[in-house]
């Protein structure tokens, strides 16, 4: 009996425990829950005034971006407007520019057309009358190696001198023994070669000799070339290869050939080279035409590079 009742009082022990603490977790689970209703109320709290301050917030960059766009819109008007005005005004100072560059072009064309003799570029074979007071400003003599009577003084006006030097050089690197037979004839050396020839060969004379006034020679631009080999007999220049080369070659120099087959005003002369300039020089070359083929306007457009 006695161990009944300690047993029941076990258990009446045991209940109580059971109960008190599940009282006790009941009462914590209350007051979590009340902490964490409070807690939810305050989040829900600080989340509509956060709302709240978003929404203003929002409200302010809404304004603000409205402003910097007017400001943007407005800064790329103005800067398109400047851009314009830029290149209207780049344009007119390019314009300008170009004025200037155009007058100062103009001017050095000019000056360097005054400091070229007109004469240099004229068709004088019984077209145009070079007077007997005509005398190139400078002259040189031409290395005795070049000529063909180491005797006597061959004459050049100096100024063409370094491009004649250059193709003789030219042609002696390529085995051609280029002689200069004749060069430089003043009006009155002329004048008595041409009285010699009337008298030896008559009015057959005029078939390859100039009368004076008419000579490309008296420019001092003008060279009768022969060789080592053939010296005197010039004549029979064109059976040459010294010939061949000139044809080949003489232009890149500025000569060209006065009175080639065919031509209108003196027998063939395949010994006779005029300087011309290069650039005429190459465009006749080119073309395969004769420099008395030209009007005298168009070959006058080429004095302006005759030094070129």
């Amino acid at each position: 009996m006695k161990k009944k009742i300690y047993l029941f009082s076990i258990l009446i022990i045991i209940g109580l425990g059971t109960i008190g603490y599940l009282g006790y977790q009941n009462y914590l689970l209350k007051k979590n829950k009340i902490s964490l209703e409070n807690k939810l109320s305050l989040t829900k709290e600080e989340l509509s005034k956060t709302q709240a301050d978003f929404a203003s917030t929002k409200k302010e960059l809404e304004t603000v971006i409205d402003s910097l766009e007017q400001e943007l819109a407005k800064t790329e008007a103005e800067r398109a407007d400047f851009e314009q005005k830029y290149n209207q005004e780049k344009e007119r100072m390019d314009f300008l520019a170009s004025q200037i560059e155009g007058i100062q072009n103009t001017a050095k064309t000019l000056e360097k057309l005054s400091q070229t003799d007109p004469e240099l570029l004229k068709k004088y074979s019984k077209v145009y009358f070079l007077n007997e007071n005509y005398v190139p400003e400078s002259f040189i003599k031409i290395p005795t190696r070049y000529t063909f009577d180491p005797q006597r003084d061959y004459l050049v006006y100096s100024k063409i001198w370094p491009f004649l030097s250059e193709m003789l050089v030219a042609a002696e690197n390529n085995g051609i023994n280029l002689r200069i037979i004749s060069a430089y004839r003043s009006f009155g050396t002329q004048s008595e070669l041409k009285s010699s020839y009337l008298m030896i060969f008559g009015t057959g004379a005029n078939k390859f000799s100039a009368d004076q006034g008419y000579s490309e020679h008296q420019l001092g631009t003008t060279l009768d070339f022969t060789t080592a080999e053939i010296g005197a007999s010039f004549p029979i220049f064109d059976k040459t290869t010294a010939y061949q080369w000139l044809l080949n070659n003489a232009y890149k120099y500025g000569f060209v050939l006065s009175y080639p087959e065919g031509n209108q005003y003196y027998q063939f002369e395949p010994w006779h080279w005029r300087f011309v300039g290069r650039a005429l020089a190459t465009k006749l070359h080119e073309e395969g035409k004769n420099f008395y083929d030209l009007d005298q306007r168009e070959i006058d457009q080429y004095l302006i590079s005759f030094f070129d």
